[in-house]
């Protein structure tokens, strides 16, 4: 690799700091400061993690990594994955170690050639324990590649990655604590007794590099933190996400079944699950009339010849169902975009008939790994909100404002935080230079306008244009993919589309892709954990419960429950006692319960009690009704006739 000779790194604030070499991080952090070079554990290079020892080779964006930076966690959670191979190794001496990274909530590590299961994770806790205790250096070395691959003469999965990810070094880093020593690039903490807490979680099964046609390796699952109230903090948010599990929560009320013969990551779903659903997909329908979008729908299928003109044949057949009928291939929908933009090009038009606007709920098929698939969050089978719309050049940002201000009204409906990210060229794509530079600066723009708050995601867009992707957040703080806003130059002159200009002349649209949601399936398994079951009003599968306290007063219950017939009403007239009748509503997470007894039948009223155990006597009911009615319409989070 080229180095040059004058490098520029520029710092948080915005300064810069010139070498006539190329510095290490180390370097840089001293030139800063002699305390903060003391202090230096790592630094992010671009938006890379990288130890002190790194080489700036040419201009960079540079922050330093110190026990003080949100990024130490990294560093430490990376440690004790060594910490964890180190002990295991200790125990399992013919343990194979495969590939050991940190993530979001902790680190894994694969392994081959070891059998372990739950109850095993004590012992090696308690081997990692010593080696805490015992403080040892975590200390950076160096070989020749030569001695590196020596090292490994019995580890093919170690060889793999010094061919394939360390190809061309020379040096290869190592990192070594006590008699025990890694292949890795870093960066670490200082000392294995920089570990405050730590906890082994569990046990599954992977495969070597995500190939199911490669050997499946066993991966532990463990985290790390500074200290011991933030294990247990992390521990309180990991039993309530199990508690609101969407795959118990989505036995418990009869929502979906992911069935084994009928295939994996292939969702059924139940009544209640489709008319939940129902609701999601009639408030994108009205957002979407309410924005000029024409609702088209396009085959499950398709000939490749198509994925072959959109790009997608080149860019996405790993990840396609592909099959041959007669002398034709098919393939499945990867996703809407082609078919939406054949319609477009079916017809003629004008520069006065733009923007164009084509919704679709979007069935489509990805091809995920087996072992990857997890209840509704990853699926094979999943549906878009999807919209696609072809503008001319003049009329983008103002299209992506309109989509934003969409998207912000999912988003508040739903009580949602979000993040947003602009996420910019992929190393594999299609255009050129300049359409991409155009079209990332063209939604940078609308953020910068909009005011904002967002981060940039490198590499990020799809393989045709760059996008602006918002996470949700939950109720427990975790982020899950949501809506996005893409701009594409490339379909449209893959597909030759045009419109006739001002000038009589031919002229390219532009395609923007959006989705309000994401994907149903995402989206839905987020609503269901987001809210632990307990729907809104308006999404709740069944909104009203009605008890009557004996047989005498049936015919009022179902008087009652007549007068509300444009809500999904229940009556539970069961021989079992008004207590477990309450308690059966309360676990169905059913909004409201209407109780009437002789009193209320008499007087013409009703008791109202809702999930959150409030009860009151002696309501009107037609006040009552309206409250429903009113709830429904603005779609309001919670129960509140009660509140």
């Amino acid at each position: 690799m080229s180095q040059q000779s004058h490098v520029s790194v520029t710092l948080p604030d915005g300064s810069v700091l010139d070498f006539d070499h190329p510095p290490t991080v180390e370097e840089v952090a001293y030139e800063i400061g002699p305390g903060l070079g003391d202090d230096t554990l790592a630094g992010t290079v671009d938006g890379d993690l990288v130890p002190p020892e790194h080489t700036i080779t040419s201009d960079a964006t540079l922050e330093i990594v110190t026990d003080q930076s949100e990024e130490y966690l990294d560093l430490l959670r990376h440690t004790a994955a060594h910490v964890f191979a180190q002990a295991l190794q200790r125990l399992y001496p013919d343990a194979k170690l495969a590939i050991g990274p940190y993530t979001d909530e902790g680190f894994y590590y694969d392994v081959a050639n070891v059998d372990v299961d739950e109850d095993d994770l004590g012992e090696i806790e308690d081997e990692m324990a010593a080696i805490v205790e015992a403080d040892y250096d975590v200390e950076r070395i160096e070989r020749d590649r030569e001695a590196a691959v020596e090292a490994y003469d019995d580890n093919r999965f170690k060889r793999e990655i010094l061919a394939e990810e360390a190809a061309g070094e020379d040096p290869v880093t190592f990192y070594r604590q006590d008699d025990w020593e890694d292949l890795c690039k870093g960066p670490h903490v200082e000392s294995t007794g920089d570990i405050g807490a730590f906890k082994l979680l569990n046990i599954a099964s992977a495969y070597w590099r995500g190939d199911e046609d490669n050997e499946q390796l066993t991966r532990i699952y463990g985290t790390a933190f500074e200290s011991e109230a933030a294990l247990e903090a992390f521990e309180e948010r990991r039993e309530e996400a199990e508690k609101r599990d969407h795959r118990k929560i989505g036995r418990e009320m009869d929502l979906f079944s992911i069935d084994a013969t009928a295939g994996p990551g292939l969702p059924l779903y139940h009544p209640n699950g489709k008319t939940i659903l129902n609701e999601l997909e009639a408030y994108v329908d009205a957002l979407n009339d309410d924005s000029g979008y024409d609702h088209v729908e396009t085959p499950h299928l398709f000939k490749t010849d198509l994925w072959k003109k959109s790009g997608h044949y080149e860019n996405y057949r790993d990840d396609m169902f592909l099959f041959e009928l007669d002398d034709d291939e098919f393939g499945l929908k990867p996703m809407n975009c082609p078919g939406h933009a054949t319609i477009f090009d079916d017809s003629s038009w004008s520069y006065r008939d733009l923007p164009v606007r084509y919704s679709e709920h979007g069935k489509v098929y990805r091809k995920e790994q087996r072992g990857e698939l997890s209840g509704l969050s990853r699926t094979w089978a999943f549906t878009i909100d999807d919209g696609h719309l072809f503008v001319r050049p003049d009329q983008i940002e103002s299209e992506v404002e309109t989509t934003i201000d969409m998207i912000f009204e999912v988003i508040e409906t739903f009580g949602l935080e979000v993040t947003v990210d602009l996420a910019t060229r992929p190393e594999k794509s299609v255009g050129s230079d300049e359409i991409w530079e155009q079209a990332e600066e063209q939604l940078r723009s609308v953020l910068d306008r909009g005011g904002y708050d967002y981060g940039v995601e490198p590499g990020d867009g799809a393989f045709y244009g760059p996008k602006i992707d918002f996470s949700f957040e939950d109720a427990l703080g975790r982020s899950w993919d949501g809506p996005t806003v893409q701009l594409d130059f490339n379909m449209p002159e893959r597909f030759d589309l045009t419109y006739t200009g001002e000038d009589n002349e031919a002229h390219r649209p532009v395609m923007i892709h959006r989705a309000l949601y994401g994907s149903y399936e995402r989206f839905f398994m987020m609503l269901i954990e987001h809210f632990a079951g307990n729907f809104p009003l308006w999404l709740a599968p069944e909104q009203v419960r009605i008890l009557p306290i004996t047989d005498e007063v049936l015919g009022y219950a179902y008087q009652t429950r007549n007068e509300i017939d444009d809500f999904r009403v229940t009556v539970d007239d069961s021989s079992e006692t008004l207590g477990r009748r309450i308690r059966d509503a309360h676990d169905d997470r059913v909004p409201y319960m209407i109780i009437v007894g002789e009193d209320e039948a008499e007087s013409e009223t009703i008791s109202v009690r809702d999930r959150q155990e409030r009860q009151e006597g002696g309501v009107d009911p037609e006040a009552f009704f309206e409250h429903l009615r009113t709830e429904r319409g603005e779609k309001r989070i919670d129960p509140d006739f009660l509140a």
